[in-house]
């Protein structure tokens, strides 16, 4: 609950700020601010999503309930198959198991593979509304996904990621293409109409000039701690659950740590609601 209070309150609000600044006013900015309000869209969403799940599963662990994981350190994924195996597993377990296969899965010829990918990854977009940019989201995804299906190198990756402390040159490349691939489709879920996204990606594309956005230091060292601590805790279903178990007086410092950054950085202001509870 800790965690998911600190991935909502401190990481998904504080960047939803400068995230909202930006895309409402895209046009009035240039291109590295753009890029920047995109990545920190990035972050909202999933401190927002993932916060708000662990933040159940905890309070349902009071009451003897265990829920499954809900996400698995997407942004760590090497390939977009990975990612979508890390990324709200509950929906995408429902839409592989109620949907893709019973339309025959991979199991099926090429032609029928290329079909059942672009439903499957539509309906995931209709899903979350009727909205255009719903729709873009769900086809880009399937469009990189695609390629690792039709190869059959969509199962490459299913164990831990980094084999040790730190990733192989190979892994960080994958990690990199996968996050930017990400984040160029989560600008069309974040933007109000098609218009807007494309408008957006463009003037990020011909380096459009403007006013820059001043992004508070604090603001990012919380993030690349965020990230840090995601890292060495990607062992385990939750980042802090089993980061320092051989040194519980160092476990029991940052949960102490995490504690005060909530009430010293968090946004407690009701203009940030959770994301998803709109779907």
């Amino acid at each position: 609950m800790v965690w998911g209070f600190f991935m909502k309150i401190v990481i998904a609000d504080n960047c939803a700020a400068y995230a909202n600044q930006i895309f409402d006013d895209y046009e009035s900015y240039n291109a590295a601010s753009l890029f920047i309000g995109a990545l920190m869209f990035t972050f909202q969403i999933y401190g927002d999503f993932a916060g708000y799940s662990n933040i159940a599963i905890g309070v349902s662990r009071l009451f003897g309930f265990n829920l499954k994981q809900n996400f698995a350190f997407p942004y760590f994924s090497r390939d977009i198959a990975e990612f979508w195996r890390r990324w709200h597993i509950s929906l995408s377990t429902w839409f592989r198991d109620y949907l893709y296969i019973p339309l025959g899965g991979s199991r099926v010829s090429n032609a029928k593979k290329i079909r059942n990918t672009f439903i499957i990854f539509v309906v995931s977009g209709f899903w979350h509304g009727a909205n255009w940019t719903f729709v873009i989201w769900g086809l880009l995804n399937a469009i990189y996904f695609l390629p690792l299906l039709l190869l059959k190198k969509n199962r490459v990756y299913l164990g831990v990621i980094g084999d040790s402390r730190y990733p192989r040159l190979n892994e960080i490349l994958g990690m990199l293409m996968t996050f930017l691939l990400t984040i160029l489709a989560w600008v069309f879920f974040r933007s109000e109409n098609i218009t807007d996204a494309f408008g957006f990606l463009g003037n990020i594309v011909t380096l459009h000039s403007g006013k820059s956005i001043n992004v508070s230091m604090v603001v990012i060292l919380v993030i690349i701690a965020f990230v840090l601590i995601e890292w060495f805790g990607r062992r385990s279903k939750f980042a802090i659950q089993n980061s320092f178990k051989n040194y519980p007086i160092i476990d029991r410092v940052l949960t102490y740590i995490i504690i005060i950054s909530i009430f010293m950085f968090g946004q407690f202001n009701s203009e940030y609601e959770f994301i998803y509870f709109q779907f």
